[in-house]
């Protein structure tokens, strides 16, 4: 039976695709040692940037039709063959339910929303403080550049997106395997195919589960000028086997944004870290270039902040199949070249 199915829900909750054990609230009891007492620098000690997109750049289109502005973490704006995709927008101080605690930025947005181009589609990949902020949202359902993009979630959100102002006949809710065709200005077009992952969801202890998770497949529909491109953004998962699976339904992949960051053993069914990342690159096919995301900007696990992107370096360096790495500077718009590595050394 294929991995690659619709989700299912016991009562109110969502199920994973394969049985996932997630911590509860004595996790908290484990961990509070290390995190009082941890020497890690698990915040930058020195400010970071400042960072700054130019965005004149966007009225020039990519020359190779894939251009990539990694906002920070996993905030990300995607040109792909026409078609511009913002994906788990979080311009809010802190990935958190609270203005006054919890993980706040290690550095200022590179682009103020108000300067965002003209965007077709908003992607929310699921619920969570650090892939969906409300102020972010807020503002963002309000301005000029979204007037006419459509919101595109997993199922449940788009309640959340309406309470933060987002029209309701602007989202579509995606389960599963369901696919989305995007339109974009002169005809230009890109599907957007929900998979499942490996991870959980919930805006606080009591609503976990209620709303579904989701990475996607973007593919573009390429012009007389280039070929379609596909790029995967895994948003949240742990390692399971169905990586191949998506690899060969929808693979091969010229971009294929994984997470590293916020890992640890404990949660290691719902997160990669560095080595799962690159352990899911391969499962998916491994051709094109990785981008290492959800890394950078919160302090949201027990690592140094720098460990995940050192540890992703160190198996890179030592891979005999030649892993080529895409990671630029947060807010540099950035084309993707088959084949062209970018090692940005912002974070050194």
């Amino acid at each position: 039976m294929t991995l690659l199915r619709r989700a299912e829900k016991v009562g109110r909750k969502y199920q994973n695709p394969v049985p996932t054990a997630v911590g509860g609230p004595g996790l908290i009891f484990r961990l509070l040692p290390r995190l009082m007492f941890g020497k890690e620098e698990r915040v930058p000690r020195r400010p970071l940037g400042p960072f700054r997109t130019d965005p004149s750049v966007y009225a020039t289109a990519p020359v190779g039709g894939l251009r990539i502005t990694w906002i920070g973490h996993s905030s990300t704006l995607v040109e792909i063959d026409g078609v511009r995709i913002l994906i788990d927008p979080v311009w809010d101080q802190r990935a958190s339910p609270f203005s006054w605690i919890g993980p706040s930025r290690f550095f200022a947005p590179p682009l103020l929303l108000e300067e965002l181009p003209r965007l077709d589609a908003v992607l929310v990949s699921h619920d969570h403080f650090d892939h969906l902020g409300a102020e972010t949202v807020h503002r963002l359902a309000r301005l000029p550049s979204t007037a006419l993009a459509r919101w595109v979630t997993s199922l449940g959100v788009g309640r959340i997106l309406s309470r933060f102002g987002v029209r309701p006949d602007r989202t579509t809710e995606m389960d599963w395997t369901d696919t989305l065709s995007i339109a974009g200005e002169g005809g230009a077009t890109c599907e957007i195919t929900s998979v499942p992952s490996r991870h959980f969801s919930g805006r606080s202890l009591l609503n976990r589960f209620e709303t579904l998770w989701a990475s996607f497949v973007l593919r573009g529909a390429g012009t007389a000028e280039w070929p379609g491109h596909k790029v995967y953004y895994g948003a949240d998962s742990g390692w399971w086997e169905g990586f191949a699976e998506i690899g060969a339904a929808h693979g091969p992949f010229d971009l294929t944004m994984l997470e590293i960051g916020a890992f640890n053993e404990l949660w290691r069914q719902i997160h990669l870290g560095p080595d799962g990342a690159v352990r899911a690159f391969r499962a998916l096919g491994g051709a094109g270039l990785m981008m290492p995301i959800h890394w950078g900007l919160f302090d949201l696990a027990l690592h140094a902040w720098r460990q995940p992107m050192q540890r992703l370096l160190e198996i890179a360096d030592a891979d005999s199949e030649d892993l080529k790495l895409w990671a630029p500077e947060p807010g540099l718009p950035t084309e993707v070249v088959p084949g062209v590595e970018v090692r940005s050394k912002w974070w050194r």
